[in-house]
């Protein structure tokens, strides 16, 4: 998943340069794929950049007047072997990843949801939208244990939690116990 990084350098770094180019591990330090900085009214250079979430990218701007600078606002630096200069670096944070409650599905308990999560099923949605065979799949994966199992109404089940039908879920809970 990639996240949007602003990135910009301050008036008084960039001083009388008219124009520069991000370059860093995410353009291989190419300067013909160099990400062209916008001046902004207040003498800075600005520009957004779409870079992989989790990930740790150095980078540096080289200026117009030949001067490559560093960000002030960097979250840190690492030395450049064999450059003798220092790179900013910056960590992209990991995406946050949605997840519903899903032992508020009858029949789903905390390891079955665990179960489900590590097949990337971890909201209503995505167990709405899920065979009963997949779900069937999943836990005869998981072992003997989660073979009495029967997850035939969890996508219904999950249906309606998805969309905020929570009392037409209480009833069809219901209806699933008496039917025991």
């Amino acid at each position: 998943m990639k996240t949007k990084i602003e990135f910009i350098l301050s008036a008084d770094i960039v001083a009388n340069a008219t124009n520069g180019l991000l370059l860093g591990d995410f353009n291989h330090w190419n300067e013909a794929a160099g990400i062209p900085l916008k001046k902004k009214k207040d003498g800075s250079f600005k520009t957004t950049l779409e870079l992989e979430a989790g990930q740790t990218y150095e980078y540096r701007y080289l200026l117009n007047d030949g001067r490559w600078v560093n960000d002030n606002r960097a979250n840190s630096s690492a030395y450049a072997h064999g450059y003798q200069v220092e790179n900013c670096v910056i960590t992209v944070p990991a995406a946050v990843v949605k997840q519903d409650d899903l032992t508020k599905i009858e029949g789903v308990g905390k390891k079955i949801a665990e179960l489900l999560i590590a097949e990337n099923i971890a909201t209503f949605s995505a167990l709405a939208d899920t065979n009963t065979k997949k779900l069937r799949t999943i836990l005869d994966a998981a072992g003997n244990r989660f073979k009495i199992y029967d997850p035939a109404s969890w996508s219904k089940q999950a249906k309606l939690a998805a969309n905020n039908k929570w009392d037409a879920l209480k009833a069809l809970q219901k209806e699933l116990k008496n039917a025991k």
